[in-house]
C-alpha cells in the first residue's frame, strides 16, 4: 500500500478516525504476522499493560468482609442474605482485620482506614458502611453525584494529582463520579448545550493535536461549533517539536467571540505537559475575556511529577476530567472525576441568561426543585446524563467508587512515592527504547509524560538526508504509507498523526500497552521504514 497517493483508497481512509483506521491496520499487520509466524505489536491504542495491585488487593480484600456483613444482617441456604448494617460496623471491621492480617490487601485497609480517621476526620462506622454497602452495590448511589467520602477522599486527591500538593486557596471542587472520562466528555458537552452555555454555531478553540472526539464532536449537527485550532507548532533550535504553542495564538481567546477553550493536558498525542508561557498567556485571556469556559482533559497529568491542571491556576475558568484509567492500568473499571470549583464561571454565565433563556430551564428542571436558579451547573450535569426525568436513578455504580476510592487512597498513602516513581520511569524507559532504536537520543524535558510519543517523519527526513529527500516523501507517498508499511512489513502498528491534527507526516505511538523489548523493535522497524524511503529516493536519482 505504497503507493496511495492521489488514489480513491486513500482519500476514504483519510477521512476515517485514526481509531477507526487502526481495524483496517491490523488486518494488514496480522497478515504479515501469519506468514512470518512473528509476533503482532499494537502501539496503536493507549490501554495500558499494567495495574496497580495494591488497590485492587485491597477491593477484593473488602469486598470478603462485605459478604460476611451482609450475612451477619440474615442468611438463607438458598443463596440469599441480608446488606451490611451500620450500627458498629467499624468495630467489627477493625476485628476482621486482626483476624485477616495476613490476608493480601489488608494491610492497605488498615492504612487508609486510618488516614480518613485521621485526615478526613471520617466517622468510623459512616465510613466503613459507605464502604460495605458501597462494593455490595445494593443501593443507588446517594447523592447520585458522588458518594460523601469517595468525594472527601478525590479531593485530596486531586490537590496531589493536578495542583501539585498546592491547591488554589478558598476554592472547594465539586465532584460528579462519572463512568470514565469519554462519559464526562460527553455530559459535558450535553449539559453546556442544554443549558445555553454553548449554542450552534458558536466559536470555540481547541489545543492540537488532541484526542479525536473533541475534534469530532464539534462538527457533529447537534453541535455545529466554528472551531479555531491553536496548534502546539512549537520548535527548538535544532529543529524539534517542543510540542508547546505560541503565546500569541493564544492570545487570540481574548476575543469574547470565542465561549470555550477545550485541552487535553498533557497533550494526545504528543504526551507533552502546557508549559508557563501558555499558562500566563491563558491568565491574560480570561482577564480580558472573563466568561471563557475552560475544559481540561487531565488524565495523563499524574505521569508528569509536580503536575498542575488549569483547575488550579485558572479555577474559576476551568472544568476538569480526570481518569483513572491509565495511571492505575484502569480503563475497564470506566472511572473518573470531573471537577468544577463552587464559585465557576459556569454557575455565573447560567444566573445571567436573558429571561426567555431562564424560563425554558426553569421548565426543563423543574421536576428537580423547587428553586431551580439555584440548581448548579454540576448537578444540571448530573441530570443530563440521565435525561433529568432519571436523575433519581443518576450516578457511578457503588462498587467503582469503591474502587476508586481506593486507588486514590493508594496514591496518598504513597508517601515516599514509590509507585509514582516507578510507574514514570517504567514509561521512560519506553520511550528512550524506542527512540535510541530509531537512532535518536531525544532531550530530557520534565513537561513530558511519555504515554505516547509522536514521530514527525518530515523532521528526521531532514535530518538525516535533507530537504531535498523530505520533499521527494511527500511528493511520492502519502502519510499513511509509513503506517501502511510498517504493517504489511513489520506487523508493527501505530496510527497517523494527522488523524490528531498533527503534523501531517506524523505517527503516533503508545507506549503504554507494549514491553520495553518491543519498543527496541518498534523503533528499529520505523528506521528501516525511513531507510526504505531513503534507499528509493537515492535510485530514483540515478
Amino acid at each position: 500500500m505504497d503507493n496511495l497517493k492521489d488514489s480513491p483508497t486513500d482519500k476514504e481512509l483519510s477521512r476515517l478516525s485514526p481509531f477507526e483506521l487502526k481495524n483496517r491496520i491490523i488486518a494488514v499487520a496480522n497478515e504479515k504476522v501469519k506468514s512470518d509466524a512473528n509476533t503482532l505489536l499494537n502501539a496503536g491504542r493507549g490501554n495500558p499493560n499494567w495495574i496497580a495491585t495494591a488497590a485492587r488487593d485491597a477491593f477484593f480484600a473488602f469486598g470478603q468482609f462485605a459478604m460476611n456483613e451482609s450475612r451477619l444482617d440474615f442468611s438463607m441456604p438458598e443463596g440469599i442474605a441480608g446488606v451490611p448494617q451500620k450500627d458498629g460496623i467499624s468495630v467489627r471491621f477493625e476485628t476482621w482485620m486482626r483476624h485477616n492480617s495476613s490476608s493480601p490487601g489488608v494491610d492497605f485497609l488498615r492504612a487508609a482506614y486510618e488516614y480518613c480517621l485521621v485526615e478526613l476526620s471520617a466517622d468510623a462506622d459512616d465510613l466503613i458502611a459507605e464502604w460495605a454497602g458501597g462494593i455490595i452495590g445494593h443501593h443507588y448511589p446517594t447523592p447520585p453525584r458522588i458518594l460523601e467520602y469517595t468525594q472527601r477522599i478525590s479531593r485530596r486527591f486531586l490537590d496531589w494529582a493536578l495542583c501539585s500538593g498546592n491547591p488554589p486557596q478558598d476554592v472547594t471542587f465539586d465532584l460528579f463520579a462519572v463512568e470514565g472520562s469519554t462519559a464526562g466528555m460527553c455530559y459535558a458537552f450535553d449539559v453546556l448545550k442544554n443549558n445555553f452555555l454553548l449554542n450552534r454555531g458558536d466559536s470555540i478553540a481547541i489545543m492540537v493535536p488532541v484526542f479525536t472526539p473533541y475534534l469530532e464532536i464539534p462538527h457533529l449537527d447537534e453541535f455545529d461549533y466554528d472551531v479555531l485550532s491553536i496548534r502546539a507548532d512549537g520548535m527548538d533550535a535544532n529543529g524539534l517539536h517542543t510540542w508547546q504553542y505560541n503565546p500569541d495564538d493564544i492570545l487570540k481567546l481574548k476575543d469574547p467571540k470565542y465561549k470555550m477553550l477545550f485541552v487535553t493536558n498533557p497533550s494526545n498525542p504528543p504526551s507533552y505537559a502546557i508549559d508557563d508561557a501558555t499558562v500566563d498567556a491563558l491568565r491574560e485571556v480570561v482577564k480580558a475575556n472573563p466568561n471563557l469556559m475552560i475544559l481540561t482533559d487531565d488524565v495523563y497529568g499524574t505521569f508528569v511529577p509536580g503536575y498542575r491542571s488549569l483547575i488550579a491556576d485558572l479555577p474559576f475558568n476551568a472544568m476538569s476530567c480526570y481518569s483513572f484509567s491509565k495511571y492505575y492500568g484502569a480503563t475497564g473499571w470506566r472511572i473518573a472525576l470531573t471537577a468544577v470549583a463552587d464559585d465557576n464561571v459556569f454557575d455565573r454565565l447560567i444566573a445571567n441568561l436573558p429571561d426567555d433563556k431562564k424560563a425554558l430551564l426553569n421548565a426543563r428542571y423543574q421536576s428537580l426543585t423547587l428553586d431551580v436558579p439555584a440548581l448548579k451547573f454540576i448537578d444540571r450535569m448530573v441530570a443530563e446524563s440521565r435525561l433529568i426525568a432519571l436523575n433519581h436513578t443518576a450516578g457511578l455504580s457503588t462498587p467503582q467508587q469503591i474502587q476508586m476510592s481506593f486507588f486514590a487512597l493508594g496514591s496518598l498513602l504513597d508517601k515516599d512515592g514509590a509507585y509514582h516513581t516507578r510507574m514514570i520511569r517504567l514509561i521512560h524507559d519506553r520511550y528512550d527504547a524506542l527512540w535510541k532504536n530509531f537512532g535518536f537520543e531525544m532531550p530530557a524535558d520534565p513537561l513530558r509524560a511519555d504515554y505516547y510519543s509522536e514521530i514527525d517523519i518530515m523532521v528526521w527526513a531532514r535530518k538525516l538526508h535533507g530537504q531535498e529527500f523530505a520533499d521527494y516523501i511527500d511528493a511520492t507517498y502519502s502519510p499513511l504509507s509509513v503506517v501502511f508499511r510498517l504493517a504489511s512489513e513489520t506487523g508493527c502498528v501505530v496510527l497517523n498523526g494527522d488523524g490528531f491534527e498533527g503534523p501531517r507526516w506524523s505517527i503516533r505511538v503508545s507506549l503504554a500497552n507494549l514491553n520495553e523489548a518491543d519498543y527496541v523493535r518498534l523503533g528499529r522497524n520505523i528506521r528501516m521504514i525511513l531507510d526504505q524511503f531513503a534507499t528509493e529516493w537515492q535510485a530514483s536519482k540515478k
